[in-house]
């Protein structure tokens, strides 16, 4: 097993290893307070595993209910959150108790922000079931819903008291889904680390399993560092955006319906990088098609931009967006809303 230590205001670790899920209730009572658990699930990962975990937290001691809701980005909604609460009370969750996040990034997301206001704040547990959530969402203690208005709108910081990672589960991913979390590991070698980038360039979606190992421990270290100095996301955590800012605004032009928020990162990446690093462009291109994702969008940059307007990252009337100029190296820069309308028409 690795763990690697993630020191924010309240440190946990991230436990890597294969066939961790099937133990995972040892270790949710090394940390447990109680011997209570709900945990939150979606109606795919719960034929999966859903059996599972319920099995290791009953060997350990634990009584245990669970919840599951339709699978998909359209769930992480305000009416799937009033179903949580709803649970939570039915099954007597008190703030002593512990609940348990089972699936992908959806899943990992609504039942932090969950966590985070149920009886204003209860301890959570993260098993993230796709590369996505392992490498992404599960670590850093970002928590958030979707609004009407746009991806992400409503959340809170809460960070977990564990993150359980188990390779194996990444074998029961479709293409589609592997791909989906690639874009994001493809983001962080960009971001920050040539030789990571390099490695999943090497690779495609067909012979990446051979290192996901070393990804998955490098894309969550890289995530650790960057929380750890900017655990509010208010300077250098920006970074992590790389991709997102367009990404978000294609996702949102498809009503988050049928177009993965990883297609939407990997597009999004292709398109900031030709306008402003036009020299990369070629190198992350050919790496994005290798994994069987987008490198541009149908939808036009004028019908994709008022999205961008409405994105979490806006501060007044000013946009942050990321800037790879080298791969390994990212900046932070800031336009108005209208200057980077307007560079971003003439790409």
């Amino acid at each position: 097993m690795k763990t690697i230590r993630v020191n924010t205001s309240k440190p946990y670790d991230v436990l890597i290893e294969r066939g961790s899920i099937k133990s995972c209730g040892k270790y949710i009572a090394d940390i447990a307070k109680s011997r209570r658990a709900a945990i939150i699930t979606d109606d795919v990962v719960e034929k999966l595993y859903g059996d599972t975990v319920k099995k290791s937290l009953t060997e350990n001691g634990f009584g245990c209910t669970m919840f599951s809701f339709p699978n998909g980005e359209a769930s992480k909604s305000l009416a799937v959150l009033s179903d949580i609460y709803d649970f939570l009370c039915e099954s007597s969750i008190t703030r002593n108790d512990i609940i348990i996040a089972l699936g992908g990034g959806v899943v990992g997301d609504i039942t932090g922000f969950a966590a985070a206001t149920f009886l204003r704040g209860v301890e959570f547990v993260q098993i993230p079931t796709t590369l996505l959530a392992q490498i992404d969402s599960s670590v850093g203690g970002k928590t958030a819903i979707d609004l009407k208005c746009g991806k992400n709108l409503a959340g809170a910081f809460k960070q977990p008291a564990l993150v359980i990672c188990d390779s194996d589960t990444l074998k029961t991913l479709s293409p589609d889904i592997l791909a989906d979390g690639m874009a994001e590991a493809i983001k962080y070698g960009m971001i920050r680390d040539e030789k990571l980038f390099r490695l999943i360039a090497e690779h495609d979606l067909g012979n990446v399993h051979e290192v996901m190992d070393e990804i998955v421990y490098t894309c969550i270290d890289i995530k650790r560092a960057v929380v750890e100095n900017d655990e509010f996301d208010r300077g250098e955590r920006m970074i992590l955006n790389f991709g997102h800012t367009i990404g978000h605004a294609i996702e949102g032009y498809h009503n988050y319906v049928n177009y993965t928020h990883g297609k939407g990162v990997a597009a999004g990446m292709c398109i900031i990088t030709r306008r402003f690093a036009e020299n990369l462009s070629e190198r992350l291109e050919k790496c994005v098609r290798a994994y069987g994702l987008p490198i541009d969008s149908e939808a036009s940059m004028a019908e994709l931009l008022p999205f961008c307007s409405k994105d979490k990252k806006r501060e007044s009337n000013n946009i942050n967006f990321i800037v790879c100029e080298k791969i390994g190296e990212a900046e932070i820069r800031k336009a108005s809303v209208a200057e980077f309308n307007k560079m971003m028409e003439e790409s």
